[in-house]
């Protein structure tokens, strides 16, 4: 059965970014350019990855002639890794790169990212996920803690709200009115831990033995 990928009109895509390690001290530059593109960077950290963390991250490129310098050029210095989100993330990421050839992107693109930053072929200053899960496996690889679900916006996080948020919401603003506890916030935040809707049910299995 063919996945079914989110429909980019309803969602805010996810995609990951990564400033290569030579051009790292212009990081504050390219996350201004990121920013007044339309971004949100909804996660960042700074890190060194080993060769073989980097074998493991281009596993797509195993076998390629250029794979070798691919891993020690990125496991040479700290790297900065983001998780980008908006309308389209991917395919608006990858345009805001430009061409993985630099030479390719000053020629045609030369307002790209690469044509800006790019040095040759293997130092092109940027990394962009190529699709949907890429993205989705280079996030987990970078972010492990992270939760990777389409973000509804417009009328599907509407229709979300007003079917798991709301009403929970209303009960617990409800008791908070009866109950008027001396500190509002925090009595509602344990309540709607308490009563998350969400939280597994366990299920206790009454074992009877015979005689």
């Amino acid at each position: 059965m063919q996945a079914l990928m989110p429909d980019p009109q309803i969602y805010v895509e996810r995609t990951l970014a990564i400033i290569k390690p030579d051009i790292i001290n212009k990081e504050e530059e390219i996350e201004d350019i990121i920013l007044r593109s339309g971004f949100t960077i909804v996660q960042k950290r700074k890190l060194q990855l080993s060769p073989e963390q980097c074998s493991n991250f281009y596993v797509e490129q195993y076998g390629k002639m250029f794979f070798p310098n691919l891993t020690s050029y990125m496991s040479s210095g700290p790297l900065v890794a983001m998780v980008l989100a908006r309308h389209n993330g991917i395919s608006h990421w990858k345009d805001l790169l430009g061409p993985s050839n630099t030479i390719v992107a000053r020629e045609n693109f030369p307002d790209s990212l690469r044509a800006i930053y790019g040095t040759d072929d293997l130092r092109n200053g940027l990394h962009g996920s190529t699709s949907f899960s890429s993205a989705e496996r280079e996030i987990r690889f970078m972010f492990p803690e992270v939760v990777i679900e389409p973000i509804p916006v417009g009328q599907a996080a509407k229709d979300y709200l007003s079917l798991y948020v709301t009403p929970t919401l209303l009960k617990g603003l409800t008791e908070l009115c009866k109950r008027k506890p001396a500190d509002p916030f925090t009595w509602l935040a344990d309540w709607l831990i308490e009563h998350n809707p969400n939280t597994p049910k366990l299920r206790h299995n009454v074992i009877i033995e015979e005689p």
